[in-house]
């Protein structure tokens, strides 16, 4: 089966090469389009001198919002994905990511699994979540460390 229309999910991490590197190769392969996502998770900043519940007026946000957008131009523009196929979102990234795959008609998502094991496991990975939850492929490249 030759997939149309590959999601590579990217999270910045050390090891995230390996996935853009195997996206980039199925895509080829298979002739398919590629699109490219990042999330940010929303962590309100908030001063523990007041309690836990009053937010700082410093909103970050906006930010890693830059800065996240930025990596991923630099990421699409080096894989030839248009601007129209690039996406950061804010939220969690296990809803975000089958949101936009749903959206878009993805047929496969790509996204890096750290393989987690014990408690890290039992609080649930995005890869996991993803792998339960999309209504297309998904493949998980393993990622070491």
């Amino acid at each position: 089966m030759a997939y149309r229309h590959i999601l590579l999910a990217v999270d910045f991490s050390e090891h995230s090469e390996r996935v853009i590197e195997r996206a980039k190769d199925l895509a080829q392969q298979d002739r398919a389009e590629l699109s490219v996502i990042h999330v940010v998770e929303y962590l309100p900043v908030v001063d523990s001198s007041f309690g836990p519940t009053v937010p700082l007026d410093v909103d970050l946000t906006e930010q890693m919002i830059e800065a996240a957008r930025q990596r991923l131009d630099g990421v699409a523009e080096r894989l030839a994905i248009p601007k129209n196929r690039r996406w950061v979102q804010v939220g969690s990234p296990k809803t975000e990511i089958i949101r936009i795959a749903k959206a878009q008609n993805a047929d496969l998502i790509v996204l890096g699994s750290h393989g987690r094991h014990g408690i890290a496991l039992m609080l649930g990975s995005t890869a996991s979540s993803v792998i339960h939850h999309a209504e297309c492929d998904v493949l998980a490249v393993r990622l070491k460390g």
